[in-house]
Order: structure tokens, then sequence, then C-alpha cells
């Protein structure tokens, strides 16, 4: 069984999709209509290319571990065109690296790479988001008042401790999305690798444990995140001239 069906009209409903979210994001005003369209064509041919390439790369290891690094160094490129620096690699590190350790050192996650590899982008995917959120209100907050920094600084706070005072209570919200996706899965949401499990010929128990795993990993890498993320900002790294 399949989540999805390979219908003649699933071209059809994906063009319907891409060009409606297109021309709302346009007409509402939100800047992204074309962004939208190139997001799409963005996806449509990076996954046509892993698809041809990922059967090749889980029955080699060394191709294994460079198709992890490219996730990564992939990841630290966006996240650093969201926030405007490459100190982006940082956050994004720190949130992933531990989180893969513990689970591939207890064994919950294996070395192969049909395993691996995607436990592993889902970790780089969250981090990204995550350090391209607080990075970006970190860096707003900063700017726009940056007035009441000065104020902090003459207070007698160092230029840490201003900055971080002004921009770690917007840059934390960074973290809600990640804290609703948990608070909520099984009642509001059912992610894909639960659903992919029971699909698959999973059992409901064995679903939930995988998902439970995917969903605290994503939670606690993207703290680390965010906390560097914010700590980076405060000591003015982020900070675009």
């Amino acid at each position: 069984m399949s989540l999805i069906s390979l219908t003649p009209a699933l071209p059809i409903a994906l063009v319907l999709m891409v060009v409606g979210g297109a021309a709302v994001a346009a007409l509402g005003g939100l800047g992204h209509g074309w962004a939208v369209v190139r997001a799409c064509a963005r996806a449509v041919v990076q996954l046509g290319v892993v698809s041809l390439v990922i059967a090749w790369v889980v029955a080699n290891g060394f191709a294994v571990a460079g198709f992890i690094l490219a996730m990564y160094v992939f990841a630290t490129h966006t996240a650093a065109r969201r926030i405007g620096t490459y100190w982006a690699a940082l956050p994004i590190a720190a949130g992933s690296a531990p989180i893969l350790a513990i689970l591939t050192v207890s064994g919950v996650v294996s070395l192969e790479g049909i395993v691996i590899i995607p436990v592993a982008g889902i970790v780089f995917g969250g981090c990204l988001i995550a350090t391209g959120l607080a990075g970006r209100r970190a860096a707003d907050e900063l700017a726009t008042r940056h007035g009441e920094v000065e104020a902090a600084m003459a207070l007698g706070f160092t230029p840490r401790e201003a900055r971080l005072e002004i921009c770690r209570p917007a840059a934390a919200q960074a973290l809600v999305p990640a804290l609703d996706q948990t608070r909520t899965v099984g009642l509001v949401t059912l992610p894909g690798a639960f659903v992919g499990m029971l699909l698959g010929g999973a059992g409901p128990v064995e679903a939930g444990i995988v998902q439970l795993v995917v969903l605290v990993a994503l939670l606690s890498a993207e703290a680390f995140a965010v906390v560097l993320t914010i700590e980076l900002a405060a000591r003015g790294r982020l900070i675009r001239p």
C-alpha cells in the first residue's frame, strides 16, 4: 500500500497545487509568488537526482559519509543565506552531531546507509529551520531595538549581556514549531515516519516508537541549535554590516 497513488492525474494535481500556492502568495502580498514555483521546481530536480543515485550511495560506506557531509554543507549554505553569515555552520553542527552520536553509539540507529541517511537528513533539516528562524529573529530584534542595547550597555551591561536581553525572547520562539509538533503528535498530526511504517507493514507500537525517537531527536537538536544561534547573535556574529 502507498500513501500516494501514482495515477495519470498526479502531474495535474501537482501543477494545480504549485500554481495555487504561488498565486495566493503573490496576490496576498507575501512577496513569495515566484519563490514557491522555484522551490517546487528545485524539489523536482533534487528528488529526481537523489532517486537516481541513492541506491548506489547506500551500498558504499564512503559514499554514505560523503552524502551526509553534502547534506550538512547544503543545510549550512541555506541557513547562511537566511541569516547572512556562514557562522550558521556551528549551530547546525552543534545540534546534529551529539544527537546523531547518541543514536548511533547506542545502537538505536544503524550505520547502514538506508537508515542513517534519512535520519541525518531529518535532524539536519530541523537544525536548518531552527537556526534560520532564530538567527533572523535575533538579527531583526537587535536591528530594530539597537537603542535599547546601547541603553543597557550604558547601565553597565556587557555588549553580550545587553544583546542577550534584547534578542533572546524573540529568537527563542524558533523552538515553538518543534514543541508544537511534539505536543500534538497523534492528536493533530500523524508524521511521515509513523504513517510510512504503518503502510510498510510495521505494527502500530513499533511505528509509534520510531516516530517518538524522531520527534525527541528533532526537539533536542533544535534546542541546541537555537541556543547556540542566540549566543552567536549576542556575540555580534550574526549582525550584518
